[in-house]
């Protein structure tokens, strides 16, 4: 393993992170608040507890899963698309690197940038809710789990898009409809039966459930089923990602 191409992919990505540091902090910040304006003053006011759990605390594991999600898929689908797009890729490809490491230094990076922008969503939270986490250690796992698989989602995408409208394409309309749609905002009990068996199908619905268990104890679905879920979707994302370097699929091209 070269440790020292998959730092230098790595450090570099992180530069380009440190550079808008004050942007990437802020907007967090900015779009947590206003959504415990929105959801939790308005909504909340209408909604005293769902599950046991005071509604503005509860909607605080989805805020953070459509965040991180979102910024993991973004970071990682630009740090390899701007490669392709300015023809640099081919420097990578022609090194003495073989496909893992490139991932491991684009997704690792985009990963960290996610992880910082959940980390801080929960400290706003924590500002404006009592937060309890009943199991960390699950919380912690949740949270890298879902960083690192949705910047290999991420960087498929970054390799699949053409332009950069591309880049935004799943994202708006895939993956934010499926997060909304996945009980980031309530809980799919209080759907109607029908509902609640088509909601199942929503891949989401496990992710949400299984990190907002590890803050309240309660879940829509089993938990094993979560981590399932999750770990299923990353092998399934290397998988993918390792043939596209085998076949070069739109990066010799």
């Amino acid at each position: 393993m070269n440790w020292t191409a998959i730092a230098a992919i790595y450090r570099f990505e992180m530069a380009r992170f440190f550079r808008t540091l004050l942007q990437s902090f802020l907007s967090p910040v900015l779009s947590t608040s206003l959504y415990f304006v929105v959801f939790g003053a308005a909504i909340g006011s209408r909604i005293d507890q769902v599950e046991g759990v005071p509604y503005g605390a509860f909607i605080v594991p989805g805020l953070i899963m459509l965040s991180v999600m979102t910024q993991a898929i973004s970071n990682a689908s630009f740090g390899i698309y701007f490669p392709k797009f300015i023809g640099t890729i081919y420097e990578l490809l022609s090194a003495p690197i073989n496909f893992l490491e490139i991932v491991l230094g684009y997704v690792g990076a985009a990963a960290t940038k996610a992880l910082f922008i959940g980390v801080v969503i929960l400290i706003t939270a924590s500002l404006f809710v009592d937060l309890t986490i009943a199991h960390p250690f699950a919380m912690v796992l949740f949270l890298l789990l879902t960083c690192l698989s949705f910047a290999l989602l991420g960087f498929i995408i970054g390799i699949w898009a053409r332009n950069f409208e591309q880049l935004q394409l799943v994202p708006l309309l895939v993956v934010t409809p499926l997060v909304f749609l996945g009980g980031s905002f309530y809980s799919i009990t209080m759907l109607p039966p029908i509902w609640q068996k088509i909601t199942l199908f929503n891949p989401v619905v496990y992710l949400i459930s299984g990190f907002r268990w590890s803050f309240f104890g309660t879940a829509d679905v089993p938990v094993g089923l979560s981590l399932l879920a999750i770990g299923g979707f990353t092998a399934l994302c290397l998988v993918v990602i390792g043939l596209i370097f085998k076949t070069g699929w739109r990066i010799r091209s």
